[in-house]
């Protein structure tokens, strides 16, 4: 697979990203970290902000965090064992047979894979993992569930759904048809969860690609309509929001013996 140059889909809204976006399960860490041979290096590959980073490192003696935007990486969270880097996903800077897992969260379906893959082969140990995820579109559970998630829905696919680059299929397929030419693991089984106001929902709507885009586009902010339609049906307190995560991990094939 062949990929365009980078293009920052995210720096525009990179405070937004840091402020308002969910967290991966911690489960899903200390399940890599108890699968790792060793913990000694870990490289994020498309950091974003940080919040994998952060996380690995309860983990990983030393976490490396690359990503290709300048804005992202200026507004990820610091940590003493965390070392940032702007730098695109096939180049990143490592030596070779370095990192004992490579993860990537929320951002495959930006890669020139065959680029990316070679370099992960490269930076890998050789009993070293790769693992891959990515959160769906979200579902809230309680008070009126249905005319709520009736709204978020057009307003997910509807509103802003042509401003959502092609790529965005992939994140709603799961990553089920990208390649993956490692030896696969079986993957836990987890899904994000937060307990959220209707403004905590506007911040994370807000910091969606696609809802900037729409706002370049027509200089209107779509979220703010939005809230206002869900006012009524949200009530008072916070809402039960769900993220589906689908995850794929991986060591590197073995080679038969007489290769």
């Amino acid at each position: 697979m062949t990929g365009s140059p980078f293009q920052d889909h995210f720096g525009s809204v990179a405070r937004r990203y840091a402020a308002h976006r969910p967290t991966y399960p911690p489960e899903l860490f200390a399940w890599l970290a108890d699968r790792s041979a060793h913990r000694d290096l870990a490289w994020d590959c498309a950091t974003g902000t940080g919040q994998a980073a952060l996380a690995l490192a309860e983990h990983f003696s030393e976490v490396v965090a690359t990503d290709a935007s300048p804005s992202q990486i200026e507004a990820a969270s610091p940590r003493d064992n965390v070392t940032y880097r702007v730098a695109p996903a096939d180049a990143s800077g490592l030596p070779g047979q370095s990192a004992d897992l490579i993860t990537v969260a929320q951002a495959l379906h930006w890669f020139d894979l065959d680029r990316f893959y070679a370099e992960a082969r490269r930076v890998l140990k050789p009993d070293g993992l790769l693992a891959v995820w990515t959160y769906g579109v979200f579902r809230v559970e309680g008070a009126d569930t249905a005319a709520v998630q009736g709204a978020l829905d057009r307003f997910y696919r509807e509103t802003v759904g042509p401003c959502w680059p092609p790529e965005r299929r992939h994140v709603e397929d799961g990553y089920a048809t990208l390649p993956f030419p490692f030896t696969e693991l079986a993957a836990p089984d987890l899904a994000m969860a937060l307990d959220w106001t209707l403004a905590d929902l506007a911040g994370y709507l807000r910091s969606w690609s696609a809802t900037s885009r729409y706002q370049q586009q027509y200089g209107v902010d779509p979220v703010q309509g939005l809230t206002e339609e869900l006012a009524p049906l949200w009530g008072g307190g916070p809402l039960r929001v769900i993220w589906p995560l689908s995850v794929r991990i991986g060591r590197l094939p073995t080679l038969p013996a007489d290769s």
